[in-house]
């Protein structure tokens, strides 16, 4: 579960600031990390209309996202990412491709530092596809009690800054 803090800033409207949108989601594992192997799975996700769509703080929708991952570590290192789809209703909108890789290194027991590139076919009708870049920070406080953060920006489409700031429970 992630209940992120969700802050807008829309060029020509106001700044906004406040719950968004609760992602809810399990990891299923077909093959294990092995010393060469990689892991494989999936991880869907649902993301709940909680963040007010009117301040652009959520969609107003549910989001479904079903996606297939790959994964590898080594060492504090560790590198994952695939592809997958997303149910993206409402009017305006249509269903859209998702692909993408991260590297993270865990630099201590409390933090893990990552990058990630992804890329998304169009969200919208007549929009256009995104190929965006972001830095990330993992604050690992429990085995269950996680804070997230990531910023960053597109690379082509969409390029306006992106922020984002999360508490994560696993389970």
């Amino acid at each position: 579960m992630i209940a992120p803090l969700a802050y807008a800033r829309p060029s020509g409207g106001p700044t906004s600031f406040g719950v968004g949108d609760i992602e809810l989601g399990a990891k299923f594992r077909f093959i294990s990390e092995g010393k060469w192997r990689p892991m494989v799975g999936t991880f869907p996700m649902f993301e709940l209309p909680s963040g007010d769509a009117s301040r652009r703080l959520g969609t107003g929708r549910l989001h479904v996202f079903i996606p297939l991952w790959l994964q590898k570590s080594f060492g504090p290192w560790t590198t994952y990412g695939g592809g997958g789809f997303w149910v993206n209703p409402g009017s305006g909108n249509r269903n859209y491709g998702y692909v993408g890789w991260q590297v993270q290194r865990r630099l201590s027991n409390l933090a893990t530092l990552g990058t990630e590139v992804f890329y998304t076919t169009p969200d919208q009708v007549g929009g256009g596809a995104n190929l965006r870049f972001n830095v990330g920070l993992v604050l690992d406080f429990t085995e269950h009690h996680h804070l997230l953060f990531s910023a960053g920006r597109g690379i082509v489409g969409d390029n306006l800054f992106q922020g984002y700031f999360a508490y994560q429970v696993t389970i």
